[in-house]
């Protein structure tokens, strides 16, 4: 409901909730002629008397019959007894300051309308052993709320800056699509800082996958614009006064670039021609802004970078199917073919699949990210691959995961097939993919489009009751950062690195692997963790503090 006041008359509580009436008639009537009236006896005051009692009796115990009906309608427990709601979400994100919010009856949307949220999480009931309700348990999110309230020094700035129409900035974004995502965030936050118009980024045609996507493709181009309104300037186009024949392509960035680098290298140049282009933009900003600029990365990657209508349609579809069977683990399994490639990997398929991804290695090196010093083994135990299927469903056994859960497998087609998650079906045989829970003809438009089909992945997953990344990676931290500021959804990451030996130990029982793996992700369970613990980690995947924040 979006409102549970009602004004009333203060004289006559409750009064004009009822219909006309001879009674509410008399009552309300103008007052007559004293000389037109007859004498008033006694029986009929007392029936006056009698009958407005009886009356505001009755309108005070509707009154108290209607408050009470709100109270236990707001209160009612969803479908699938659901415990918490996205209201967690949407009463945090009203608290902000009115500065931090967008008019939406001009049509620009509230933060609080804007972000992606997700289904609500289910609630521990039913007949579920111990081991199950821990598993399901969402973890304490300790009070912290959204709060992306600029400072009045970012504010009064964005006056200007918001009309910025002299000096254009046009990114070439690269990579999958979470890849993107982080380039895109990243580029409005260098436009924000060169006080420049923001050009709708380029997304680079994907060698591997070879998707021809356009941003508006994959996102909604006029809620990113109308978000992002306040803060950045951004346009569908160049204007034809600011074309230039050669215009040099800035590819050749360090890592780790700061504000005041990035204003004393480009800034005048960008006065000058009124135009800059800048490529390979990939994990090039640093991780420690200012406040105001960590907010703005947390109101572009939650706020603005919303998918594109189809998108999110069917995955909001899929994710319902899901949802309404009950709690349900959305896995993201790399263990395609180019994953194995890249990361100098065994694929646990045995040898003949070893000897192919080998072949490739060698003839294409410069895939290849993973330490070339290091052993196949010493890879694993350095916690530098993806866990494989079998690896994932002790994992989730020995976390307690119930056997009969259902899961979402987000990764892409695995290299070697069914052959290559047999070991995970057959401990979990409910899992299902996107490709299985679609009607027909639901996913026809997104054939060969890969960042589509990862987009619509990325939306159930946020959904899920769990969320488990074999492998980290963009999506897995865009996930954990999102579902952190959505009411700190439950994530696990595996900690490979003392998980696995355990693993490799044929001598431990099932439950002595049960507990020493859940005392090790005991505190990685989705709870807050600060970003500045470790400097260097990015604030969409970490927003707290400075996109979440402990209000009473």
């Amino acid at each position: 409901m979006k409102s549970s006041i009602i004004a009333i008359n203060p004289s006559f509580p409750f009064l004009h909730f009822l219909p006309p009436s001879p009674l509410t008639a008399l009552l309300f009537s103008p007052r007559k002629n004293p000389k037109s009236l007859h004498l008033c006896t006694n029986f009929s005051t007392t029936l006056l008397l009698f009958s407005l009692s009886l009356l505001f009796s009755i309108t005070f115990l509707l009154g108290i019959f209607l408050l009470g009906f709100l109270r236990s309608y707001q209160n009612s427990p969803l479908p699938c007894s659901v415990s918490s709601s996205p209201e967690f979400f949407a009463a945090s994100l009203s608290s902000m300051s009115s500065s931090s919010l967008l008019d939406k009856e001009e049509g620009v949307p509230r933060l609080s309308y804007s972000a992606m949220v997700p289904l609500p999480a289910h609630g521990l009931s039913g007949n579920l052993s111990e081991p199950e309700r821990e598993f399901w348990q969402q973890p304490d999110g300790e009070g912290y709320r959204p709060c992306l309230d600029f400072s009045i020094g970012y504010r009064k700035a964005s006056a200007e800056i918001s009309k910025e129409k002299k000096r254009y900035l046009m990114v070439v974004a690269s990579g999958g699509l979470n890849q993107q995502r982080n380039q895109i965030v990243d580029a409005v936050v260098i436009a924000r800082i060169l006080e420049a118009s923001l050009v709708l980024p380029i997304l680079q045609v994907n060698l591997i996958w070879g998707d021809e996507s356009e941003f508006s493709d994959i996102f909604d181009v006029e809620h990113f614009k109308k978000t992002l309104q306040a803060d950045v300037r951004v346009v569908s186009t160049i204007p034809s006064s600011h074309l230039m024949l050669r215009q040099p392509i800035h590819s050749k960035i360090p890592r780790d670039i700061t504000p005041n680098w990035i204003h004393s290298r480009f800034f005048n140049q960008l006065n000058k021609d009124g135009l800059l282009i800048l490529k390979g933009l990939d994990s090039k900003l640093t991780k420690n802004l200012p406040p105001d600029l960590q907010k703005l990365k947390c109101k572009v990657a939650f706020h603005a970078l919303r998918f594109a209508a189809p998108i999110r349609e069917l995955g909001e579809q899929l994710a319902k199917r899901m949802w309404i069977e009950g709690p349900y683990i959305a896995l993201h399994l790399r263990l395609e073919k180019d994953v194995w490639v890249r990361t100098g990997c065994q694929t646990g398929l045995g040898p003949e699949f070893d000897r192919v991804i080998a072949k490739v290695r060698e003839s294409e090196p410069e895939f290849l990210t993973g330490s070339l010093n290091m052993s196949h083994t010493q890879r694993k135990l350095a916690g530098l691959c993806p866990l494989n299927a079998l690896e994932m469903a002790r994992f989730l056994k020995a976390l307690g995961a119930p056997k009969s859960t259902r899961i979402y497998n987000a990764g892409g087609e695995p290299f070697g097939g069914s052959r290559a998650m047999q070991p995970l079906i057959s401990e979990y045989p409910n899992l299902v993919t996107k490709e299985m829970l679609a009607r027909q003809g639901e996913l026809a438009r997104f054939a060969n489009k890969s960042s589509a089909l990862a987009a619509i992945d990325y939306i159930v997953c946020l959904s899920s009751d769990v969320f488990v990344p074999s492998h980290g990676g963009n999506m897995g931290r865009a996930l954990q950062g999102h579902r952190a500021y959505v009411g700190h959804r439950k994530f696990i990451k595996p900690n490979k690195r003392a998980m696995l030996p355990f693993f490799e130990d044929t001598t431990i029982s099932e439950a002595e692997l049960s507990s020493v793996v859940k005392e090790l992700h005991a505190k990685s369970l989705g709870q807050p963790e600060l970003r500045n613990y470790r400097r260097e980690r990015d604030v969409i995947a970490y927003p707290v503090p400075e996109c979440l924040c402990q209000k009473p």
